[in-house]
């Protein structure tokens, strides 16, 4: 296989490239989250000795919906569960969630063994979980637990509780001696909480396939990918929509000036760079002059095979595991998001 920097391609190849990235990541996405209505619909009936199905046939559709999305984000899962009804009750999620650890355990024990779709089946059977906990407490609760999700610290926003969230699904996961599981704590345990790569990223890349070069946004809020409409205030930020941006408001106008300052410290830092570039690339092209007294110098010959060097980045620093819970009041949408 022949690895093309991508610095040393033309626009035109980028962008083509970048169309053939994205068209191989949209079909890894697909197989690897591929999952047969039959294989959900035989919980529908009753099995054996059982007088009643573990999965009632009206939970059925509502429930492979999520189990084929391709967004793993916990915002996303328990929005999908909040608009539909039929989810919205502990009772049904409380059937969901064993019939997810069922699946999960067939794809492990099965011969030819998916760790892929096992991973994801308890992932999600973890945010039923925890859906059924806020559920207990009252109605309207999934409100709550979304913007516990979205809830960060003061410093930056990070969301503390949802990193905690999913590094206590992966931890959980029953099947020790899976080679996945082993990648997935190799690559988050050492990373400390609010670092990167964060646990969310780890995950998605491991069950919907590496993204790649392709340069795509994902929204704040849900995880949406594709997202467009970043905040006119501190274009730090990037949201589906303004629902998105809405909910996402309590948490983000804390932090939103913040950002602004670090945004035009950026760009001004930018400009800054760009005009020295421009004085120094100026500064070449004046000094090739030949001084008539001097003899004329021989032309170097390159060395072959010589690469510039490349920057290599990186930190590692312990696991912390404490958080605490807090739930913020709502609030109204900030500024209007604006269209890249």
């Amino acid at each position: 296989m022949v690895h093309i920097k991508k610095g040393e391609l033309s626009q035109e190849e980028k962008a083509l490239l970048e169309v053939i990235g994205k068209g191989q990541h949209d079909c890894v996405t697909v197989i690897n989250n591929f999952f047969p209505r039959e294989r959900l619909n035989y919980y529908t009936k009753p099995q054996g000795l059982d007088t009643e199905p573990k999965l009632p046939p009206k939970l059925a559709g509502p429930l492979h919906k999520i189990i084929t999305t391709t967004n793993l984000h916990p915002v996303k899962i328990v929005m999908l569960i909040n608009e539909n009804p039929l989810l919205a009750e502990e009772a049904a999620l409380n059937k969901c969630y064993k019939v997810m650890d069922l699946i999960c355990e067939k794809c492990m024990k099965q011969s030819d063994m998916n760790e892929v779709l096992a991973m994801k089946m308890h992932y999600i059977s973890c945010i039923f979980q925890k859906c059924i906990n806020f559920l207990k407490d009252g109605e309207n609760k999934l409100d709550t637990l979304i913007k516990s999700l979205l809830k960060g610290r003061p410093s930056d926003g990070f969301p503390i509780y949802q990193e905690k969230i999913i590094r206590e699904s992966i931890r959980k996961f029953p099947y020790c001696e899976a080679t996945l599981l082993q990648q997935l704590v190799r690559s988050i345990a050492p990373v400390e909480i609010g670092s990167d790569p964060t646990a969310f990223s780890v995950l998605t890349q491991a069950i919907t396939g590496q993204v790649g070069f392709v340069d795509v946004e994902f929204c704040t809020t849900c995880g949406e990918k594709g997202a467009s409409k970043r905040c006119s205030v501190c274009k730090m930020v990037i949201y589906c929509d303004q629902s998105c941006q809405k909910t996402h408001w309590f948490a983000h106008k804390k932090i939103c000036k913040n950002l602004k300052d670090i945004y035009e410290k950026q760009q001004l830092e930018a400009a800054k760079e760009k005009s020295e570039e421009d004085n120094n690339g100026k500064l070449d092209v004046s000094s090739n002059g030949i001084d008539a007294e001097q003899p004329e110098a021989e032309p170097a010959v390159p060395r072959e095979g010589a690469d510039p060097p490349e920057a290599v980045e990186g930190e590692k620093a312990s696991l912390q595991c404490h958080a605490g819970l807090e739930c913020s009041q709502d609030a109204a949408a900030g500024p209007l998001a604006s269209e890249e």
